[in-house]
């Protein structure tokens, strides 16, 4: 019988990044707030978002960061890197130039003191086996992040769970995206589309869209993808507001995942680091959009004992609410969840390094 899992908890400074562009926060400023705040022990950062000159980063500053994190008490969990293959503008990356492009952002996290990367789903199997010498080298697991439209099985995904199963080394793994399993078209983001001018009849209608696509499943292909991203774009059309057709096709296919909470388990011993994607809470301190609830119960049935970064991406249009007492609000909610489910989250930042030391050293056994 598999012990139940005690995940850590922790948040990553994207969920604030209104407050970081309207400079209210600084970087050191967000991360004493989030220490101050018990936001943490885990923290997550993107690299080319918070960090100057993002690969390349002088000892000075690599020195007075590690510091930083240290004197607050924080438990660096991972840093979010990118794969862009698309960055010349005569041809895609080769796979020489992504590995080197990749290389310098997984040394970048290992000076830093982060034990994860969280790469994307741009890198193919092919991709993740060149870079798993890189990854040993520096001692970082490499955790492809599994996002909405993609799920646990979809057919890219379990592509890439078979890749690493053949290759049998627990530095790589997935970040697990709660925006793949999402259960209602988020009520926040609907009241941004009302205060954009929306009619109720148009939001009445995407509601009852996304709702179909839930009845109907997750898309296992990219064509099954490509066709319901079209379907909210003619219905924008159609209602006579097309302007709001993409902004609708984009959130309602690649940020809001129909996944059920179950298809996680295709891939659950591979899962190295979650994403505790949400948009909201309610007057009763539930994600009315995300099954946190059952999401928790799940991750401590499967015994997994990494960190579960909140990630509040409702900062992309609620610009009324403050985005510290919604995180707080759905960290409450999370360890109300794995106290329901029989466990409890872990907050002790001791405790904290020790248990993702463990869970990132274990051998993936599918």
């Amino acid at each position: 019988m598999m012990t139940p899992g005690r995940p850590i908890q922790g948040v990553t400074l994207y969920s604030f990044t209104r407050a970081f562009h309207a400079r209210e926060y600084d970087l050191e400023g967000l991360i004493r707030k989030v220490a101050a705040d018990g936001f943490g022990p885990g923290l997550e950062i993107i690299g080319f978002s918070s960090f100057r000159g993002f690969p390349q980063l002088d000892d000075a500053f690599v020195g007075w960061f590690r510091d930083l994190v240290a004197e607050v008490d924080l438990v660096p969990t991972s840093l979010a890197i990118n794969g862009d293959w698309a960055l010349r503008p005569d041809r895609l990356m080769s796979q020489y130039e992504l590995v080197a492009y990749m290389t310098r952002q997984i040394e970048a996290a290992a000076k830093l003191g982060f034990p994860i990367a969280r790469v994307q789903i741009s890198l193919t199997p092919d991709s993740m086996q060149a870079l798993l010498p890189v990854a040993e080298r520096y001692g970082v697991t490499l955790a492809l992040e599994v996002h909405a439209h993609q799920h646990g099985r979809h057919e890219l995904i379990l592509a890439l769970r078979d890749q690493y199963e053949e290759l049998g080394s627990p530095l790589l793994g997935f970040t697990a995206d709660w925006g793949a399993t999402v259960s209602r078209f988020a009520p926040s983001l609907l009241e941004a589309y009302r205060r954009r001018g929306a009619t109720e009849e148009l939001l009445q209608a995407v509601s009852a869209l996304w709702d179909q696509t839930c009845q109907e499943g997750p898309p296992l292909t990219e064509a099954a993808h490509g066709r319901r991203f079209g379907a909210f774009i003619e219905l924008a059309h159609r209602h006579g507001q097309p302007d709001l057709g993409i902004d609708f096709a984009i959130n309602g296919t690649g940020l809001f995942g129909p996944a059920p909470v179950d298809t996680w388990r295709e891939i659950a011993p591979w899962i190295r680091h979650c994403h505790g994607k949400f948009f909201g809470v309610d007057a009763v301190g539930e994600e009315p959009s995300v099954p946190v609830r059952d999401l928790i119960a799940l991750l401590v049935d499967v015994g997994y004992n990494g960190a579960v970064s909140s990630e509040y991406e409702g900062w992309h249009w609620n610009y009324w609410e403050s985005p510290f007492e919604i995180v707080r609000a759905e960290q409450a909610l999370q360890r109300s969840a794995a106290h329901n489910a029989g466990s409890r989250m872990v907050v002790d930042p001791a405790q904290a390094r020790d248990a993702l030391h463990r869970h990132l050293a274990q051998p993936v056994r599918g």
